[in-house]
């Protein structure tokens, strides 16, 4: 008789006295947890099924369920944790490798949660963002070295590299349609022309529901190529190359067959049910000169009207490999943390390649600014960004409602969001996940105003670089040196 060692992360926990046997909890839940047992008239639960989603606890109208990390694990070890056991178990009975999602969730340092913003007192008082005009205007693409006037005086615009203008310093990094709903994408599309900031169509081409989002929309490029043509390069604006994001470093996407279906595979352009694989690398770029053919010729196809943007994860070098980037012709850098989000990794790249964002972005603007090219390019940092950059993927998605069960990679979104299946996908209403990402980063736009108010600075662009104004506590002289910063109390 074959050994079960398929412990339950967790356990359902059912009030007897409480639960009706409404089965609101089984038509809820679409990993199959919940059933019906009419000779008894009782709900029952299948634990190892759980991902502890909370579907059934929020939605159950007597309060009779929740869901508790299982106490029946295996031996407590200080080395062979509960999960390294399971694993192993899993891949002896598979032999594949482990997928995952949403971000890392390991215990390594979070940098942000060591530095600490200085404020201003009585020889730089602060400002009050209530009563004195707070620019939170930003724009994205490559700076000019010097300040052209006309003959009266006026700064001129027209000689400018195209630009990105946003309202407010953060964006939507890419979710590419398939592996979040339509519904989710539509929140995001709808979400960023009210804050006049942009969404990101993720490598899975644009739905021709959201065109009319263009202004709004960065469309991106990536290794499959998947949905690139023309037309969709000259909707966005602005577009994306992604040569690597910070969930799986050196690591292709793939989206499973069951989600090509109907509108993705035609917007995808490949036929329904097969799977969608990025190769790791572009066969196209072995080398910054690769990589700058492939700029001119995005830029060449758009009239060299939209800003090119190269996406590349949080590695060791990323400050050669950036400064490498700015020398391509490209306009903007996005830089992904080893934290970043995704609708599915490998778990062990997820957990353990690339480096925090932190210590990539102080990197990477230091080289840039020794090299004398900073202004040749804008930087975007994402992945591990969690109150205000980082509406990225997992911070994103909260707000639409996820619950951070990483389970994207099944398709079974008990949250509507990274579905397929029509009956999960209407759960999310597009109205609703609209306004909960407007009063999300309007919150965190007063928060920015409040913090830059303290601070005696009144724009971002007066913030930009401005290192003075920030002091570590807890940090060895290395990760000092790396990040530019001071001690606190110097």
């Amino acid at each position: 008789m074959p050994i079960n060692y398929n412990v339950p992360e967790y356990a359902v926990v059912r009030d007897p006295d409480r639960c009706i046997a409404c089965r609101v909890c089984e038509r809820q839940c679409a990993n199959e947890v919940h059933s019906y047992d009419p000779e008894l008239n009782k709900m029952r639960s299948d634990e190892t099924k759980c991902v502890n989603c909370h579907r059934c606890v929020a939605l159950c109208p007597t309060h009779a369920l929740k869901i508790v990390k299982n106490p029946d694990t295996f031996r407590i070890n200080g080395l062979w944790d509960n999960e390294t056991i399971s694993d192993i178990y899993r891949q002896a009975d598979t032999g594949g490798a482990l997928l995952s999602s949403m971000g890392n969730p390991k215990k390594y340092p979070i940098y942000w949660d060591k530095i600490l913003i200085n404020a201003s007192q009585v020889t730089n008082p602060s400002i009050d963002p209530l009563r004195e005009p707070m620019e939170t205007l930003t724009f994205l693409g490559k700076h000019p070295h010097t300040i052209e006037r006309g003959e009266n005086g006026e700064i001129k615009t027209d000689n400018l590299p195209p630009q990105l203008k946003l309202n407010v310093p953060i964006m939507f990094s890419a979710m590419s349609y398939g592996a979040i709903s339509y519904n989710a994408h539509e929140s995001l599309a709808r979400a960023a022309r009210e804050l006049g900031t942009y969404y990101n169509t993720g490598e899975g081409g644009l739905h021709e529901d959201f065109y009319k989002y263009g202004p709004n929309t960065i469309v991106q490029v990536a290794s499959g190529r998947f949905g690139v043509h023309k037309d969709y390069l000259n909707a966005g604006a602005a577009i994306e190359i992604k040569i690597g994001q910070g969930a799986k470093p050196g690591i292709g996407g793939h989206l499973t067959g069951a989600k090509i279906v109907g509108d993705i595979s035609r917007t995808r352009m490949i036929p329904e049910g097969t799977e969608a694989i990025s190769p790791a690398p572009h066969h196209d770029i072995y080398s910054i000169e690769d990589l700058r053919q492939l700029v001119y010729s995005l830029k060449e196809a758009t009239d060299y009207k939209k800003p090119v943007i190269v996406k590349i994860a949080a590695v060791h070098n990323v400050a050669a490999i950036a400064s490498g980037i700015a020398r391509s012709g490209a306009d903007i850098i996005a830089i992904d943390g080893f934290r970043g989000g995704t609708g599915a990794a490998p778990k062990r790249i997820r957990d353990n390649v690339g480096i925090p964002i932190e210590l990539a972005l102080a990197a990477v603007d230091e080289r840039l600014r020794q090299e004398k090219i900073r202004n040749s390019v804008s930087i975007v940092a994402g992945g591990g960004i969690r109150n205000s950059a980082d509406v990225l993927k997992a911070i994103a998605l909260i707000a639409l409602g996820c619950h951070l069960c990483r389970t994207c990679q099944t398709g079974r979104c008990n949250w509507g969001i990274a579905t397929q299946r029509p009956d999960l996908v209407k759960r999310l209403n597009p109205d609703v996940g609209c306004v909960r990402l407007v009063n999300l980063v309007s919150a965190w736009q007063h928060e920015i105003m409040e913090m830059m108010g303290g601070m005696g600075i009144n724009s971002i662009e007066s913030l930009r670089g401005n290192r003075l104004m920030l002091r570590g506590v807890g940090l060895n002289e290395k990760e000092l040196e790396i990040l530019g910063i001071k001690h606190a109390g110097e």
